[in-house]
């Protein structure tokens, strides 16, 4: 038998972009606790430099961050040609906010996060439902 140890299994990677610390670590430490393996981000440029992006599962990224804004990140995401599913968290989000979220196909979870919506749709962009036989 190997005496090596073998590092557990990380659960699929979610990273989250948000400025506020608070909030960038109480999300890590719940999705943390739900067996993902989380990078987190406190600007979208910060994540578009990261050149290990495959990895990822989903993002989860705030509307609202210094310099360029959460759609702003995923459709530059898009471009580099990382299509991994986005969810936006946001307060209050407008009608042509939705309107424009909804055309880029990222749902949007609105603060305050209440319960377990914003990790109900984590585990559904990262796990879809199986298909009954």
């Amino acid at each position: 038998m190997s005496t090596e140890r073998q590092p557990a299994p990380a659960g699929p990677v979610v990273i989250v972009v948000d400025d506020d610390a608070a909030v960038r670590g109480s999300l890590k430490f719940a999705l943390e606790i739900e067996g993902f393996a989380v990078r987190a981000y406190s600007r979208g440029d910060d994540l578009l430099h990261d050149g290990a992006l495959a990895d990822c599962a989903c993002f989860v990224i705030d509307q609202k961050l210094p310099g360029m804004n959460g759609l702003d990140v995923v459709a530059a995401l898009r471009k580099q040609q990382i299509a991994t599913p986005a969810i936006l968290i946001t307060s209050h989000p407008t009608i042509m906010l939705r309107e424009r979220a909804a055309r880029a196909g990222v749902p949007i979870v609105e603060k305050p996060l209440l319960g377990n919506m914003l990790l109900d749709r984590v585990r559904a962009v990262v796990a879809p439902p199986a298909h009954s036989h």
